[in-house]
């Protein structure tokens, strides 16, 4: 039996082993776990993990910046998919930036992500053109 509860920090070990686990989704220095410490902090409620057995089987970070929600590292053990853990991660962070008045939600995911890129579309989500992504280190 799964069970869809709130990330916290104590977390991260078992997330990292995930996250490395799951093709597709890009681990990088923002991932360090003081960082995903401020992100929990800063997003109080709005990440979760899945636990089947005591293990996380997924996660998802979720947060927003008061006008819309932003989305990162939906994962789902390879061994655990075809059970609907990605969707009910995805709904309980949508309820609660809904519940937040946040009206709209982004995400990111890599463009050669197949299995990623085919999930977001298959579950409703749609693939924004007409616009560039540019990122650049602070320092």
């Amino acid at each position: 039996m799964s069970i869809i509860r709130e990330m916290t920090i104590q977390d991260y070990e078992e997330m990292i082993r995930l996250w490395n686990k799951v093709e597709g989704l890009a681990i990088s220095e923002a991932d360090s776990k003081s960082n995903i410490e401020k992100y929990l902090t800063r997003n109080p409620g709005l990440s979760y993990v899945c636990e089947q057995d005591g293990a996380i089987t997924g996660t998802i970070l979720c947060g927003h910046d008061g006008r819309r929600g932003y989305i990162y590292h939906v994962a789902v053990d390879p061994d655990c998919r075809k059970q609907r853990i990605g969707n009910k991660l995805v709904q309980a962070a949508l309820e609660k930036l809904a519940g937040e008045g946040i009206d709209k939600c982004h995400l990111f995911v890599l463009e050669d992500n197949v299995v990623g890129n085919r999930f977001w579309a298959s579950v409703g989500w749609e693939k924004r053109s007409g616009f560039y992504v540019y990122s650049r280190n602070v320092y």
